[in-house]
């Protein structure tokens, strides 16, 4: 049960990477933390394990990760922690499906797929 929630989680992070792909000024230093982005994402936990209602702390969570990350340096950071945090974890077609539609729901328009071979340094 515990290795499933740590599964869950690593994808619940993966997610983030689409709220960083926006188009934003261009910075030097990503100024956003690893820990920050999982304290933002884990209230989507339980959303991506379970499905049903997307917790609002969940979408709360992935809507200020998105206001911050206003540096092509923070978005790529951020993509590359959460790349780290999910190397290796099997996902299944409906973890992949509810990753994919989280930020919808929450009210966050990205222009890219969430996928794990996402190409952090592709991310602007």
């Amino acid at each position: 049960m515990m290795a499933s929630f740590v599964n869950v989680f690593k994808l619940v992070c993966f997610v983030a990477v689409v709220c960083m792909v926006v188009g934003a000024p261009k910075g030097s230093e990503a100024a956003i933390s690893c820990g920050q982005v999982v304290r933002y994402l884990t209230p989507c936990v339980s959303y991506l394990a379970n499905g049903g209602s997307v917790p609002a702390t969940c979408c709360s969570g992935i809507k200020s990760l998105y206001g911050l990350a206003r540096t092509t340096a923070d978005r790529q950071g951020v993509c590359n922690c959460l790349k780290q945090a999910v190397s290796g974890v099997p996902y299944t077609p409906y973890n992949l499906n509810l990753a994919a539609g989280l930020p919808k729901k929450c009210g966050v328009n990205i222009p890219y797929k969430i996928s794990p071979s996402t190409d952090c340094k592709s991310v602007k």
